[in-house]
């Protein structure tokens, strides 16, 4: 039986990783328990992280219970990964107009662990920017759409 991502289920948890995890990537998913894509992606980093444990480490958020990051963050769809390292979001450009988060899902398991594997280097190297190793066509886009605009 493999051991369940860790759940953070309020702001003061979600500070506490984000602030004493050191020299590993924070992954993020922002989701909800209920949508059937956040638990496709559930079972993808479920069965990445043991790969990447020398990388990063993976939590889940259950973006309902922490409302002021899915406002900080502006998470409109579900699921959404997010990236820190020693506490700084590391950012991605994945060739869509949002370089602050990953939304959706990955079409291939070695997507994600190539997107983290950027991530760890790059942030080790001091970068707050990566360029997605993922091929446009396999990224998921999205409309960007701004209320009183």
């Amino acid at each position: 039986m493999t051991e369940q991502l860790p759940q953070l289920v309020n702001k003061e948890e979600v500070d506490y990783v984000l602030q004493c995890v050191d020299d590993l990537l924070v992954i993020l998913r922002f989701g909800r328990q209920d949508h059937i894509d956040t638990q496709r992606m559930d079972g993808l980093l479920q069965s990445t992280a043991p790969l990447l444990a020398n990388m990063a480490t993976v939590w889940l958020v259950d973006e309902e219970q922490v409302p002021v990051y899915k406002e900080y963050f502006g998470i409109k769809h579900v699921p959404a990964v997010l990236f820190f390292y020693n506490g700084q979001h590391i950012k991605c450009d994945f060739g869509t107009p949002d370089h602050s988060k990953w939304v959706g899902l990955f079409q291939r398991k070695q997507d994600f662990i190539d997107l983290v594997e950027v991530f760890y280097r790059g942030a080790i190297h001091g970068k707050f920017i990566v360029t997605s190793p993922v091929p446009r066509e396999r990224t998921p886009s999205y409309s960007l759409l701004y209320a009183d605009v």
